[in-house]
């Protein structure tokens, strides 16, 4: 069993009576019971605007903790160096020599983060309700993990370090969260743990539920490998900051598996009392 089908099989939570996914039903037509239980979208869109409250608000210390960021990344990187664990270095120069190359990665590293993984989430939410929620809750929790570290642990990615080239900026990627407007609404200090890896490893389990096709899972796998080279040859991450993020993501799924059976029985006592209170004033009349 590869780790992929291990992460899988620890988020596939039986929700209220529903199955897993079917192997191969990657569009496959939404039951209506299902569709009727597919949670509210304004309860989900207030999901997102609260996780980016959060983020901005810890993006409003980083002017207050530049130096501190800087330290430990310094740190960081003299941690690989010893471990000889750091081809950042090595990656960065080279891509920064290759400019077109340079130019395609950097779009792919600002865009593909937001692109793929809300285009999953959304499709989860329409077309498979039912394994939508343990999904959303694993994609919540590592946000919150990762919040909870960059206020905690400020790290400056490796390209605010002597000797490495900000490929994203110097190239003139499209959605350059480095320069021009959407800088100030961006947190430079948040290299550890990597939530582009944290992300794309969530899209590949999302993608290894959705289809046993060959071609869906070699996506899968292809993805998160993809986005590793990204992140640290554009000099936007560490290694270790690479490692955090499967960590990261590890871990929510492990609270998600822990907590899932114990809230869906508080839930079904909640509807059951919902129902008996309902039931009650019908029964005097």
């Amino acid at each position: 069993m590869t780790n992929i089908e291990r992460l899988a099989t620890a988020v596939t939570v039986k929700d209220r009576g529903d199955s897993a996914a079917t192997p191969g039903a990657l569009a496959a037509p939404l039951p209506r019971a299902e569709a009727a239980r597919r949670p509210r979208l304004w309860f989900e869109a207030l999901t997102i605007a609260w996780l980016a409250w959060i983020y901005d608000a810890i993006t409003n210390l980083a002017p207050l903790r530049l130096h501190t960021a800087l330290a430990h990344g310094s740190d960081l990187l003299s941690a690989e160096t010893t471990l000889h664990l750091d081809p950042e270095r090595s990656l960065d120069r080279w891509l920064a020599g290759h400019h077109t190359l340079g130019l395609w990665i950097s779009d792919y590293y600002d865009n593909a983060h937001f692109v793929v993984t809300l285009g999953l989430l959304g499709f989860l939410w329409w077309r498979r309700a039912d394994i939508y929620r343990p999904l959303r809750s694993t994609l919540v929790l590592v946000n919150l993990l990762g919040f909870l570290v960059f206020w905690l642990y400020p790290v400056a990615p490796p390209r605010m370090l002597a000797g490495f080239t900000d490929v994203v900026a110097s190239t003139g990627a499209i959605g350059s969260w480095h320069t021009g407007s959407l800088a100030s609404h961006a947190n430079e200090l948040a290299a550890m743990p990597s939530l582009h890896i944290a992300w794309a490893g969530w899209c590949s389990l999302v993608l290894w539920q959705l289809s046993a096709r060959r071609w869906v899972r070699a996506l899968a796998i292809v993805y998160p490998l993809l986005t590793t080279f990204a992140v640290l040859a554009t000099g936007n991450h560490y290694v270790l900051d690479v490692l955090a993020g499967w960590i990261v993501l590890g871990a929510a799924l492990a609270l998600v598996r822990a907590t899932t059976p114990a809230w869906n029985r508080f839930q079904a006592g909640m509807r059951l009392a919902w129902r008996a209170r309902r039931a009650g004033p019908e029964r005097t009349a």
